[in-house]
C-alpha cells in the first residue's frame, strides 16, 4: 500500500530548523490551504486547512534557507499520525478550545512564489529530499 499527499498553499510563518541528537537537520513550517464552495443556500463559504510540514536532511536546509512567511509552495509527502490516537495531533489551545493539527513529512517541496531578490530558488524550483530513508519519530 502507498500514501501520497499533495498540498498547495502559503506559509503561515517563517520555517524553524533544528537538529536531531545525531545531527540530522529537520525544518518545520505551516502551510495554509484554501478552498471555496457554495453551501445549500448558495452562500460562498471559504475554508482554510492548516498543515504542519516537516522536511528532513538536505531538503530541510534548503527550505530553511529559502522559504518565508507568505510564500506559496507545493508540498508532496505523506501524512503522519499521532501514535496514541492514530489520527491528527489534538491539543487544547490557549483560549481553551480543542485544536487539531494535520501533519506531514515532505518528500518534495516546489517553490511557487516568484523570485524577489535573486538570492535563491523561486518560480517553480523543485527541491527533493533525495533517497527515501527511515525517519524515526
Amino acid at each position: 500500500m502507498y500514501q501520497k499527499l499533495l498540498i498547495i498553499g502559503r506559509l503561515g510563518k517563517d520555517p524553524e530548523m533544528r537538529f536531531t541528537p545525531n545531527g540530522q537537520a529537520v525544518t518545520s513550517f505551516s502551510v495554509a490551504t484554501d478552498r471555496s464552495y457554495s453551501d445549500q443556500a448558495g452562500k460562498l463559504v471559504k475554508e482554510t486547512v492548516w498543515f504542519r510540514v516537516s522536511a528532513w536532511g538536505k531538503l530541510a536546509e534548503t527550505c530553511n534557507n529559502f522559504l518565508q512567511k507568505g510564500k506559496m509552495v507545493m508540498v508532496e509527502g505523506r501524512l503522519t499520525v499521532d501514535a496514541k490516537t492514530g489520527g491528527p495531533r489534538i491539543w487544547t489551545g490557549q483560549d481553551g478550545t480543542p485544536r487539531a493539527s494535520l501533519e506531514m513529512v515532505a518528500n518534495t517541496v516546489k517553490f511557487l512564489s516568484a523570485k524577489t531578490d535573486g538570492s535563491g530558488p523561486g518560480g517553480e524550483e523543485d527541491v527533493d529530499s533525495g533517497p527515501s530513508e527511515d525517519i524515526p519519530f
